[in-house]
C-alpha cells in the first residue's frame, strides 16, 4: 500500500478517528537542521554532514514533496492525497505515518514533523531553492547583469532536470514547472552574454537550453544568433540544419519563417527553393 501511484487528486479532510482536530492541533516546532542538505535535480539524494543517507522509497516521496513546496508547512491530509492518490484517505494517512516512522535519526533532521503539518526543518538547504532564485535573478528585468553567480556553475545549475525518472503526477508537474523556467532564464542569460560579448559562455547557455528542449525553436534560434554573433555562420547552419531534420523527422514540422531568415544566405538551397537546406 506504500507504493507510488499516480494521479493528481488531493485530500481535503481526514476521518474523525484519524485526523488530529485542527483546533487542537499545535504548530509545528522549529528547529535548526545544519547540515542537511536534499538534492532534487538529477535525482533525489539526502546528505547530512556531507554524508549521503540513505532513505527508503514512500519517505523519499514525502522528503520530495515537502522540499518541493519550499519553507511553507504542508498539511498531513494534502501530502497523504497527494502522495496516494488511489487509496482510501484512512490508508493513504496511515502510509503517511509508515513513511515518516521509516526515517532514521539522520532523515528525521530534515524535517519539522508535528501532528498535523509537516515542512522542511529550519536550516535545511535544497539545491531546487538555489537554482529558482538563481533563474528569477536571471529573468529579473531589473537587474544588472541578470547573474550574480559565475556564469558556468549557474549553467549547470539550470541544465538538471527535476527528479528524473519519477513519473507521479506531482513529480511531474513540477518538473514541468521547472523545465519551462530554466529554459527561458537559459536563452535570457545566452542573449545578454552575447550583447556582452561573452560568446563562449553564451554558446554553453545556449547549447543547454537546446539539450533540455531539442524541439523548442526559441532555443535553437538562441543558439543561432549565438554562432553568428561569435563570427561562425558554418556552425550556425549546421545548427539550422540538425534542427529542421529533427523536426520533420519526428513532427513532421518546418522552422518558421523567422528562424529561415536567420541563416538565409549562408548556403544555397539544396531543394532548390531559396532556402537553407534542411
Amino acid at each position: 500500500m506504500d507504493s507510488g501511484h499516480r494521479g493528481d487528486r488531493s485530500t481535503t479532510g481526514l476521518p474523525a478517528r484519524q485526523g488530529p482536530r485542527a483546533t487542537a492541533a499545535p504548530a509545528v516546532p522549529e528547529r535548526t537542521a545544519a547540515g542537511v542538505r536534499i538534492g532534487l535535480l538529477g535525482g533525489f539524494g539526502l546528505w547530512v554532514r556531507e554524508e549521503p543517507v540513505v532513505v527508503p522509497g514512500g519517505s523519499e516521496r514525502v522528503l520530495a514533496f515537502v522540499a518541493l513546496c519550499c519553507r511553507a508547512a504542508v498539511p498531513r491530509p494534502l501530502i497523504a492525497g497527494t502522495l496516494w492518490p488511489d487509496a482510501s484517505e484512512y490508508c493513504a494517512y496511515a502510509n503517511l505515518r509508515s513513511a515518516l516512522a521509516r526515517l532514521h535519526r539522520e532523515g528525521r533532521r530534515a524535517l519539522e514533523i508535528g501532528p498535523a503539518e509537516v515542512r522542511l526543518a529550519r536550516g535545511v538547504t535544497v539545491d531546487l531553492h538555489r537554482a529558482r532564485r538563481i533563474a528569477h535573478r536571471i529573468l529579473d528585468p531589473a537587474g544588472t547583469d541578470g547573474i550574480a553567480e559565475p556564469v558556468l556553475a549557474a549553467v549547470e545549475d539550470l541544465s538538471a532536470d527535476l527528479l528524473p525518472g519519477w513519473y507521479d503526477d506531482w513529480a511531474l508537474m513540477a518538473a514541468e514547472e521547472w523545465l519551462q523556467l530554466r529554459l527561458h532564464a537559459l536563452e535570457t542569460l545566452a542573449g545578454r552574454l552575447v550583447a556582452a560579448r561573452r560568446y563562449a559562455e553564451a554558446v554553453a547557455a545556449a547549447q543547454a537550453a537546446v539539450h533540455a528542449e531539442p524541439l523548442r525553436e526559441s532555443g535553437q534560434a538562441c543558439l543561432v544568433r549565438t554562432h553568428l554573433a561569435e563570427g561562425n555562420p558554418s556552425e550556425a547552419l549546421r545548427v539550422f540544419t540538425r534542427y529542421a531534420r529533427r523536426l520533420e523527422g519526428e513532427l513532421g514540422l518546418e522552422p518558421t519563417e523567422r528562424l529561415r531568415r536567420l541563416v538565409a544566405g549562408l548556403a544555397r538551397s539544396r531543394r532548390g527553393d531559396g532556402r537553407p537546406g534542411a
